[in-house]
């Protein structure tokens, strides 16, 4: 049997000016969300099944499958990919926060075609901004 080629998954990290508690509530309620990243039915239930809008792209089917609260939670989304959003405090007004994009496999395609090589290139680029722009952005005004 022959095995998928895995490609990295997406890191990226930044500590965050607040506290735990600010931090979680961005990433783990459906308003939080939609405040940096983008509008959905999440709700940080484990089981709970949510729609994330991603506009152009139409509704992505999603399943929250990890949930330990304030240090983690992680989803399905669509066919392809898990994303893990990772919390971890600093010191008293200092959170580090980590998303993990996983799902990634040099043969795949997406539900649109597009080769998972170039979609995870797009994908990096965009994660880089909303983690290091506008996720601050929000919590920290």
């Amino acid at each position: 049997m022959q095995t998928k080629e895995e490609l990295p998954d997406i890191r990226k990290t930044i500590v965050l000016n607040a506290p735990i508690e600010k931090v979680w509530k961005a990433v783990s309620t459906s308003e939080g969300i939609a405040e940096w990243w983008m509008r959905s039915t999440f709700e940080p239930v484990l089981g709970h099944e949510f729609v994330l809008h991603a506009g152009e792209y139409g509704d992505s089917p999603c399943k929250i499958t990890e949930l330990d609260p304030p240090n983690r939670v992680g989803f399905d989304w669509d066919k392809d990919w898990h994303l893990t959003f990772e919390l971890k405090k600093l010191e008293a007004n200092k959170t580090e926060f980590t998303l993990i994009h996983s799902g990634w496999y040099a043969e795949e395609t997406t539900e649109f075609g597009q080769p998972h090589t170039a979609i995870r290139e797009h994908m990096d680029s965009g994660w880089e901004k909303i983690v290091k722009d506008k996720l601050p952005a929000y919590i920290e005004a």
